[in-house]
């Protein structure tokens, strides 16, 4: 019984040591990174450092390539990229990739940082939203604020914190070449294989040494909701999605019954708030291009001669300047996009007030009020009553002074049914 038991636990042991070194040992995950750094970014990384430090693999590799992004997403992935249980290779990659702003936070903060031939890192001055220098002591803050952290980053790994600063403050840039001899990085590999096979048997402070030999390459994709979240995230497509729902709302307030418009507006608009709650945004100036949209709406009940859809374009304008956030980042709203949307919506919103106003003012063509100031002709005398042929049907009609039949009258008035015409001279 005894030995039956020993066996059983023998066996179960060996099970398991051999199903972990299955799953976990020899084995190398593959993230591919191309794009600004933004919230869906960082989920990503974040998943994917926690899922290799379950999995307990040889190391994690990240293939970047940005021209920056979000400060707070950068942050959330250092330090991620900190508490990961195996070593994290940053692989600036493919050849004319670059590793700019938030990338070069993030590469500095790797167990390794590795960059492929023609490829460069730098230039991690903080921006604003629209793309502009961050003025007055707002821009002292943010940059001093930015210094520290990544002369933080390079101390934690033992990289050049002098270069990092240089970045920062003077959106200093640099080849592979230059980096590896700053002490910027590790590695200059000129792809993925290379890569491996000069970090095999490199031992990382606290997480042992690399075993790479014949390593298993395990790539890990972005899911559905990854990938739409990270294309919403984007500010241009935020707004194009947010300008799409005023319009398609708009257009459902002046024409009920449309349904489409309602619908789409109404899916757009959730979907940039979606996107906002990844992009720093004003208030304000949502608060004021929502008042464009009341503009627009009063236009179509109000005759003010173009002074309310004037009103409501200037507001969409100072709205969507004032859209984002100055936060220090490179994820901006392009004045092309800006400009282009703001001339098609705002033609949209004029041309729909102007139709809706007009048929305010038109003479109505059906219906009883569509007979007054038609002309008819008398079928039956009018001694008052009688009958008028009138508008291709025939009508009770009186009037004041007899008529004749035969003779033309105009209809003035129509009551119960009944019309009350004049004859026409």
């Amino acid at each position: 019984m005894k030995s039956i038991r020993f066996i059983l636990a023998l066996s179960l042991f060996l099970f398991c040591f051999s199903g972990k070194g299955l799953a976990g040992e020899n084995e190398i995950y593959v993230i591919k990174v191309s794009g600004s750094i933004n919230p869906a970014v960082a989920d990503f990384l974040k998943k994917g450092i926690n899922k290799a430090s379950a999995d307990k693999v040889s190391c994690i590799v990240i293939e970047l390539d940005t021209p920056g992004g979000l400060a707070e997403s950068m942050r959330e992935i250092v330090k991620a990229i900190f508490a990961s249980k195996v070593p994290v290779v940053i692989y600036v990659a493919p050849s004319g990739a670059r590793a700019a702003s938030a990338g070069v936070m993030i590469t500095m903060a790797a167990d390794i940082a590795a960059m492929a031939p023609g490829t460069n890192i730098g230039a991690a001055h903080p921006v604003g939203a629209g793309g502009k220098e961050i003025d007055g002591a707002m821009s002292e803050k943010v940059v001093n604020d930015m210094v520290a952290h990544a002369k933080s980053i390079a101390a934690k790994r033992g990289r050049n914190a002098e270069w990092v600063e240089k970045a920062v403050r003077k959106s200093v840039s640099v080849t592979e070449t230059e980096a590896l001899k700053a002490n910027v990085i590790d590695i200059v590999a000129k792809d993925l294989d290379d890569l491996i096979r000069q970090i095999n048997g490199r031992k990382i402070e606290g997480k042992g040494i690399l075993r790479l030999d014949k390593a298993k390459k395990t790539v890990l994709k972005e899911g559905l909701r990854t990938k739409i979240l990270k294309t919403i995230s984007d500010p241009n497509i935020a707004y194009i999605l947010l300008m799409i729902g005023l319009a398609g709302l708009y257009f459902e307030l002046s024409h009920p019954g449309a349904v489409l418009p309602g619908v789409v507006g109404g899916i757009s608009i959730i979907l940039a708030f979606f996107a906002f709650q990844t992009i720093p945004i004003n208030y304000a100036g949502f608060l004021l291009m929502l008042l464009a949209l009341v503009f627009f709406i009063m236009e179509m009940k109000i005759a003010s001669y173009g002074l309310l859809s004037i009103a409501g374009i200037t507001s969409l304008l100072l709205g969507s300047l004032m859209l984002f956030e100055n936060s220090g980042t490179d994820m901006r709203l392009s004045w092309g996009v800006l400009l282009t949307t703001i001339i098609m919506v705002s033609g949209f919103f004029v041309v729909i007030s102007g139709l809706v106003f007009k048929s305010h003012l038109s003479k109505p063509r059906t219906g009883a009020k569509g007979l007054v100031g038609e002309i008819g002709v008398v079928k039956e005398a009018l001694i008052p009553e009688g009958k008028v042929f009138v508008h291709g049907e025939l009508w009770k009609a009186t009037s004041k002074d007899p008529i004749e039949t035969g003779a033309k009258v105009r209809v003035l008035n129509v009551v119960n049914l009944v019309l009350e015409v004049e004859a026409v001279e």
